[in-house]
C-alpha cells in the first residue's frame, strides 16, 4: 500500500491497509515537525547523560541541584489538576493490546495507564496496532472476540486513560526524519495525540499521559516544550495536556520539584515507579565498590532508600499542588492454590494500607483483579474524598536517606538463580511479541528484567557479591546456571503450549547483559534492534 508520504519521511517496515487511518500524511506531517524542533536536544539530554555517569563512576555521587535552590525554595503551585484526574485511587497498567484494553477500562479502577513502554513489546505491529485499539477505544468501538468465541466490549462506565509513551533513550527504527531516525516517544506521542486529544476532550477527559525514565528537570522541560508546540498545532489551549512523571531513577529524586515545576502548567503530579527506580540505583552506582544490594526479594518499599524517596515524593507533590502516585506491586491473582493466593492478596493490602497511610493519593496494580482490594484499602483512609492532596508530609529527605542502600544481603543461590530464570523467561516473551508477563506469580515487565540481569551482573563484578553459603559470584558459576534455568524455562513454556523459539536467543542475551566487562546501559536497545 502506498501512503503519500511527507518530504523527508521514511517508513522502513510493511504497512498494512488498515493503518492508513493512523500513519495519515498530515499525521506524519506532525511527527516530522517535532522531529525536526526537537530532535537535537534529545540527543543532547542523552549525551548529559553519559557525561554525568562517567562523573558518577568516578566517585561523584549526587546532590541537589545548587542552580535551582530558588526553585526547591520558592512559592509556587502547579496548575489546577482537572475533574478528570481528580480521582485516582487505584490505576491498572497493562500493554496496548485490544483485550488488556478493554479488561482494564472495564475494571473499576479510576484510571487506567496505556502502556507503549516497558510493559509493550515494541515491535512495529504492537506499536501501530496500539494506536489504531487506542483510536477505537477512545471513540467506544473496539471489541474483541478470542480464539474460543468469548466477545470482550466496553462498559458504560469506564476508567480515565492515561497513555504512557517510550522513553528518551528509545528509538522507532521504522520512521526516520531526513535520514534520522525518530525518538520513540514523540512517535508515539505524537500520533495519539494528534488522532484523539479533541476526542478525549469531548468525551469529558482529555489528553493525559505518563512519562517515564527522565533523570533530570531539563527532560521534563523538554517534554514541556513539545506539549507547548503539540497544542498550538491542533489548536488546543495551553495546559491542556496533563501528564504524570514517574520518578523511576535516583537522579531524578533530587529534581522532583524542579521536574514539577518544568511541568507545571501541564502536571498532573509524580509517581513512584519503583522497579525501575532499584534498576536505576545498580545501574548509576555500579562500579562503586561500598555498593552492593540484596537479592531482589529483599529490596521492598520499606527499606531505607525506598522509604525515603517515597515519602520525599508524596512531600513534594503536595506542597506543590500535585497528585501522588503509588507504584504497582507485582503480586497477581494465584489460580489453583488458595494458600499462596492468599498470600498476595494479603501483600496487595499491605501494600496499598501502606501507600494510602503515608499520603499517596492512589497506587497501581498490574491485574483486574486486585482491583477492589486496592480501592478498599485507599477508601479506608479517604473516605469519600477523591485525594488527599491537603495531607502535607513533614521531614527533611536528601541524601542520608536516598543513598541509604540497605539492605545488601541475603544473597542467595536462590536469589541469583531466580534473576537468571526470570530474565531469560521474559526476554524470550518480548522477542516474541509480548511485555507483559506473568512468572512465579509476579506480573514481569522489563523494568524486572533490568533488575534481573543488573544484580547478576553487578554480583559478578562488586567484591561483596558473595552468596550466604561464602561462595563468590562469578562468571563460572553464572554461565552453567544460564544454561540449566534455560531448559527451565523451556519446559515451562512447553508445558503452557507455547512456542520456545524465542528462547534460546533470549539466553545468548542475557548472557551477553549480565557477563559482558562493560555494562550494557538498557537491555530493550539491543533487544529492539535483534526483533522485526
Amino acid at each position: 500500500m502506498a501512503i503519500n508520504l511527507p518530504a523527508g519521511v521514511q517508513i522502513n517496515a510493511p504497512i498494512k491497509p488498515e493503518w492508513e487511518s493512523i500513519l495519515t500524511t498530515e499525521a506524519l506531517e506532525f511527527v516530522a515537525k517535532l522531529h525536526r524542533a526537537f530532535e537535537a536536544r534529545r540527543q543532547e539530554l542523552l549525551k548529559a547523560r553519559v557525561a554525568r555517569q562517567a562523573r558518577i563512576d568516578a566517585g561523584e555521587m549526587p546532590d541537589f541541584l545548587p542552580e535551582t535552590a530558588h526553585i526547591r525554595n520558592g512559592d509556587w503551585k502547579v496548575a489546577p489538576v482537572p475533574a478528570a484526574l481528580q480521582c485516582r485511587r487505584v490505576e491498572i497498567t497493562g500493554p496496548v493490546e485490544a483485550k488488556m484494553i478493554i479488561n482494564a477500562y472495564n475494571s473499576g479502577a479510576d484510571s487506567y495507564m496505556t502502556d507503549f513502554e516497558d510493559s509493550n513489546s515494541p515491535n512495529w505491529e504492537n506499536q501501530i496496532q496500539g494506536q489504531i485499539n487506542l483510536y477505537k477505544a477512545i471513540r467506544r468501538e473496539l471489541s474483541f472476540k478470542n480464539e474460543a468465541g468469548k466477545e470482550y466490549k466496553l462498559n458504560d462506565k469506564i476508567a480515565t486513560l492515561q497513555i504512557r509513551p517510550r522513553g528518551w533513550h528509545l528509538d522507532e527504527k521504522h520512521v526516520t526524519v531526513d535520514g534520522q531516525r525518530v525518538g520513540g516517544g514523540i512517535f508515539d506521542f505524537a500520533l495519539v495525540f494528534f488522532h484523539n486529544a479533541k476526542e478525549q476532550i469531548a468525551r469529558g477527559a482529555g489528553p493525559f499521559y505518563y512519562l517515564p525514565k527522565m533523570e533530570s528537570h531539563l527532560e521534563a522541560r523538554l517534554w514541556n516544550d513539545i506539549f507547548v508546540m503539540a497544542q498550538d498545532h491542533v489548536g488546543l489551549p495551553q495546559g491542556t495536556i496533563k501528564a504524570t512523571v514517574l520518578v523511576e531513577t535516583i537522579l531524578a529524586t533530587f529534581e522532583m520539584e524542579e521536574i514539577l515545576y518544568e511541568l507545571r502548567n501541564h502536571s498532573a503530579g509524580l509517581n513512584a515507579g519503583r522497579w525501575d527506580y532499584i534498576f536505576s540505583c545498580i545501574k548509576k552506582f555500579k562500579k562503586n565498590k561500598d555498593f552492593c544490594l540484596a537479592q531482589r526479594g529483599a529490596i521492598t518499599m520499606e527499606v531505607p532508600f525506598m522509604r525515603g524517596y517515597s515519602l520525599a515524593l508524596v512531600q513534594a507533590c503536595h506542597k506543590r499542588g500535585a497528585p501522588a502516585m503509588g507504584g504497582m506491586s507485582a503480586l497477581i491473582p494465584i489460580k489453583n492454590d488458595p494458600v499462596a493466593n492468599e498470600k498476595a492478596l494479603a501483600g496487595i493490602r499491605h501494600d496499598k494500607t501502606r501507600d494510602a497511610n503515608d499520603g499517596f493519593d492512589g497506587g497501581w496494580v498490574a491485574h483486574p483483579g486486585l482491583v477492589p482490594i486496592a480501592m478498599e484499602e485507599f477508601v479506608k483512609v479517604l473516605g469519600d474524598k477523591p485525594n488527599q492532596f491537603e495531607k502535607q508530609v513533614e521531614g527533611k529527605f536528601g541524601p542520608e536517606q536516598w543513598l541509604d542502600f540497605r539492605p545488601n544481603t541475603p544473597i542467595t543461590e536462590a536469589g541469583l538463580r531466580n534473576n537468571i530464570n526470570v530474565g531469560i523467561h521474559y526476554l524470550g516473551s518480548w522477542l516474541a511479541g509480548n511485555g507483559c508477563v506473568p512468572i512465579h506469580n509476579l506480573m514481569e515487565d522489563a523494568a524486572t528484567a533490568e533488575i534481573s540481569r543488573s544484580q547478576v551482573w553487578q554480583w559478578v563484578v562488586s567484591p561483596k557479591g558473595i552468596l550466604d553459603d561464602g561462595r563468590k559470584v562469578t562468571v563460572e558459576m553464572v554461565r552453567p546456571m544460564i544454561a540449566e534455568e534455560l531448559a527451565k524455562v523451556k519446559a515451562t513454556v512447553t508445558a503452557q503450549g507455547e512456542d520456545t523459539a524465542s528462547y534460546d536467543q533470549a539466553a545468548v542475551i542475557f548472557d551477553k547483559m549480565s557477563l559482558t566487562p562493560e555494562y550494557p546501559e538498557f537491555l530493550t536497545l539491543p533487544l529492539y534492534e535483534a526483533m522485526a
